[in-house]
């Protein structure tokens, strides 16, 4: 399969290292709830209610309810849980982080003619999204290694993809660097750490395992890095009964991720290139990547929201895409060892560095709210990503992604969110808040159980699949003249599948089922916004 995708997209440089996929579209595209206080903890159902800073984020005709200018800065505590599942045990990782979710300033004037009431303008920082997330599988406990069991190798799945190329086109000698042919850079790094070896035919590559191996698996992940968004909008309030908005965000993104995987296997498949053949032995191996993606991009937001009686509201808003500018750097390495005498030896590929473009999913969505006499407020909120919508491009123009679109298109789906939000007003300055928010997986489900063969880009043969995720909120909030302070409390849960690489058809016509592990992601946030409105 991926040798088939490097004959369709080859271009000069090392395009097996270089091109993207989906699921680098996908990661890059995601959002969190993540806003004020007071956002949060009615679970971000605010696309009919407005007059919040986090309004500039999601629906800007809410700027248009204002009526006074505000000031507002929010601070998120975050503690979140990793749990992997395997048939070898489960395992944990945690870590806590601090992040400023959002600042700004909203201006308002109200102004004296009949139709046009008052006109307001808003400036923030917020941040969208966060791709902090370590998770493992497999340890060493005194001196012993445990982990889930495996019934295949990356080495096989290297081995498949590599048939067609020839030896010399592989081999890394000192005057002759592969890395900079059009030769795929996995299988460049695995040759040369003696993962695949020469098969029977001409060209044709065999892996690790073999009829009567057994194995065990290891490895971690850790992302770090965010999405922020400076905002800019304007909104009005026409007869009060109608507010409009448009919005402009620049974006900021940074990803970096380091991944690790390994193999410890019996009775495998290892090699003896001194009597130019393979034998049968013990191996192991742990194959590196880190990865660091950055870049700027650019959206607009345009929403209406209206109240055709005091009870009511009605909103709607939508997001074109962000286009992304995006620079990309990576490299990988292995660490191996055999029982045939090749011990604690290293392989290193060259330092990649490239630029593409992307364009995100375009967002839509429509809100209901209801106003109970002067103390209470319940709203309603559905929201579609259409993620099969997504785009990569290159920013040279030379290279054509036909190929990787198309599997957009097949591999994902649109994403739909729906969010219920509550608030009681106690006595005049204090609320009580609560909300839930349900979405789904923006990915198709064969994929996330590991039943189609996908296309992966770079030296990186693992990915992560996100299924749904739920939020379950709670707030309150105090008002005291022109001062405000909000608290929120939300939990998420998150369930995805970790694949070591993907499933796919080997040369002999046979499914090969690839290392699939249940992961579950849970996040404690503790949020508070002090703001002044004057």
């Amino acid at each position: 399969m991926k040798k088939l995708i490097l004959t369709t997209v080859a271009s000069a440089a090392a395009l097996g290292a270089m091109a993207q996929s989906g699921f680098d579209a996908n990661q890059l595209s995601q959002s969190d709830l993540r806003g004020t206080a007071r956002f949060m903890s009615m679970g971000g159902a605010f696309t009919a209610l407005g007059g919040d800073m986090s309004s500039l984020n999601q629906n800007p005709a809410g700027i248009g309810i204002y009526r006074k200018s505000e000031i507002g800065l929010t601070v998120d505590f975050n503690m979140t849980n990793s749990k992997m599942t395997t048939n070898g045990g489960s395992f944990t990782n945690d870590k806590t982080h601090v992040y400023c979710n959002n600042f700004g300033y909203i201006g308002a004037v109200n102004l004296s003619g009949e139709t046009l009431r008052s006109f307001s303008w808003g400036a923030s920082y917020s941040r969208v999204a966060s791709f902090d997330r370590t998770y493992s599988f497999g340890a060493v406990t005194n001196g012993q290694y445990y982990g889930p069991s495996i019934s295949t190798s990356l080495s096989n799945y290297i081995a498949n993809f590599s048939n067609g190329y020839s030896e010399d086109d592989l081999l890394d000698s000192k005057d002759y660097n592969p890395y900079n042919s059009n030769v795929d850079w996995l299988s460049i790094l695995a040759y040369n750490s003696y993962l695949i070896n020469p098969g029977a035919g001409q060209n044709s590559y065999v892996g690790l395992w073999q009829n009567g191996t057994q194995g065990n698996a290891g490895g971690s992940v850790r992302e770090r890095g965010a999405i922020d968004e400076y905002a800019i909008d304007f909104g009005g309030n026409v007869l009060d009964i109608v507010y409009w908005g448009i919005g402009f965000g620049i974006t900021d993104i940074r990803f970096t991720q380091e991944a690790n995987y390994d193999e410890e296997l019996t009775g495998a498949r290892v090699p003896n290139r001194a009597a130019d053949g393979t034998q049968n032995g013990d191996a192991y191996f742990n194959l590196s990547n880190y990865k660091r993606v950055t870049g700027n991009g650019f959206n607009m937001k345009f929403g209406v929201i209206v109240k055709p009686v005091q009870e009511l509201r009605l909103g709607f808003a939508i997001h074109t895409p962000t286009w992304y500018s995006l620079q990309q750097s990576f490299d990988a390495g292995t660490n191996f060892s055999f029982s045939t005498g090749y011990e604690n030896q290293s392989q290193y590929t060259d330092y990649g560095y490239y630029e593409w473009k992307l364009r995100s999913p375009w967002k839509m969505m429509i809100g209901v709210a209801g106003v109970i006499g002067s103390r209470g407020i319940l709203s309603l909120d559905y929201q579609l990503d259409s993620y099969n919508s997504m785009n990569i491009s290159d920013r040279g123009s030379y290279m054509n992604y036909d190929f990787e679109n198309n599997e957009i298109k097949n591999n994902f789906k649109a994403q739909n969110t729906i969010r219920v939000g509550g608030e009681f007003r106690v006595t005049p300055e204090f609320s009580l808040r609560a909300g839930y928010v349900y979405q789904t997986s923006g990915v198709d489900k064969s994929v996330y159980n590991g039943g189609t063969e996908v296309y992966l880009s770079g030296t990186n043969p693992a990915y992560t699949v996100d299924d749904k995720t739920q939020y379950v909120t709670l707030g309150a909030g105090y008002r005291y003249k022109g001062f405000f302070a909000d608290l929120a409390y939300v939990n998420k849960q998150r369930t995805s599948s970790y694949h070591a690489f993907t499933s796919y058809t080997n040369v002999a016509n046979e499914f090969i089922q690839a290392p699939r592990f249940d992961l579950k992601s849970t996040d404690n946030n503790i949020v508070v916004t002090l703001g002044v409105k004057f």
